[in-house]
């Protein structure tokens, strides 16, 4: 069957077995495929936004290019799919029924690669071609922000609204810590991988319970990343917070009144506060490269001496 470039807009195609048909370009924005047998199909460049896949089998099916945007697929089968350059944003792949063994390389590249998971096909594939992985890893770095505090509904009501406006205001990424930790990490380890990853990172140690462990494998690991504290009007630090005042990474800790007199000043106390610290970070860091490239220029300068005082021994001794 050769539905190349067919407009299937909103089609009911619930059940219909499109096993190994040719689909290349096929619009299918918002039709329903539920159940559909698509196995071995080429959807090449395929337009599945918004289309619903739930229960569909496009196992072995070419996936190359296609456009999967908001694309229901619960209990849909992807194993054995081709996805290289497949655009999968916004997809809930939690009830998947098998996403196994996808390849992300091309035909003409060396080696075939394969993951489990739509969601990691995009980076793994940027991984294996690291040249570009430099540029990624520094937007990331100069945009994230990771958000530490206590989860509870009331805490978390103000940690949101504070991320919101970072992120709709001043083009920041902001993390907040909390979903299920990974299997395979603990909760310390994947923190520190986030703050590894962030500008600066924030944490309200308003009635603090995980903070002191989490800052505890930040402060003194990553000098390169400022920590702004911030807390509640009356509450009061935790002990042994004390003790990070003493880093240069810990900028002073503000106090907020209510969650809008936080989302307020982020500009003119949090923002100002970390572009101080950026600053100051930088001119240290380029004074001592300037001094370890002086110091270098003087070894260098013994080492000719040194080259020649050798030279003219040998001299005297031919003499």
């Amino acid at each position: 069957m050769d539905l190349t470039h067919a407009f299937l807009h909103e089609a009911n195609l619930c059940g219909a077995d499109l096993s190994r048909a040719t689909l290349i370009g096929t619009n299918f924005c918002r039709a329903r495929l539920c159940g559909a047998q698509l196995g071995g199909a080429d959807l090449h460049r395929a337009n599945l936004d918004r289309a619903d896949l739930t229960g569909a089998d496009l196992s072995d099916a070419n996936l190359e290019r296609t456009l999967l945007v908001r694309t229901k697929v619960s209990q849909a089968t992807f194993t054995r799919c081709r996805v290289y350059g497949a655009s999968a944003w916004d997809l809930d792949l939690t009830k998947v029924k098998d996403q196994s063994s996808l390849r992300i390389t091309r035909d003409d590249e060396p080696g075939r690669v394969t993951v489990d998971n739509l969601d990691v096909a995009q980076f793994v594939y940027l991984m294996l071609h690291n040249k570009k992985v430099r540029g990624i890893i520094d937007t990331i770095v100069k945009k994230g922000v990771l958000i530490l505090g206590r989860f509870t509904e009331a805490r978390k009501a103000v940690l949101d609204a504070f991320k919101e406006r970072l992120l709709r205001h001043f083009d920041l990424v902001p993390m907040v810590f909390d979903w299920d930790k990974p299997t395979r990490r603990d909760l310390t380890e994947t923190v520190q991988l986030l703050a590894n990853m962030s500008r600066f990172v924030v944490a309200d140690v308003t009635d603090a319970k995980s903070i002191p462990q989490e800052l505890s494998h930040i402060v003194p690991s990553l000098p390169s990343v400022p920590v702004c504290p911030i807390i509640l009007a009356g509450q009061l630090e935790y002990s042994m917070f004390e003790h990070w005042k003493g880093y240069s990474t810990m900028l002073p800790v503000i106090e907020y009144h209510d969650q809008d007199h936080l989302v307020e000043n982020i500009e003119q106390q949090l923002l100002a506060r970390v572009q101080e610290w950026e600053a100051g970070y930088d001119k240290t860091k380029a004074l001592e490269k300037a001094s370890r490239e002086k110091d270098e220029a003087l070894r260098e300068k013994d080492r000719q001496l040194a080259a020649l005082r050798a030279e003219n021994n040998q001299l005297k001794k031919q003499l």
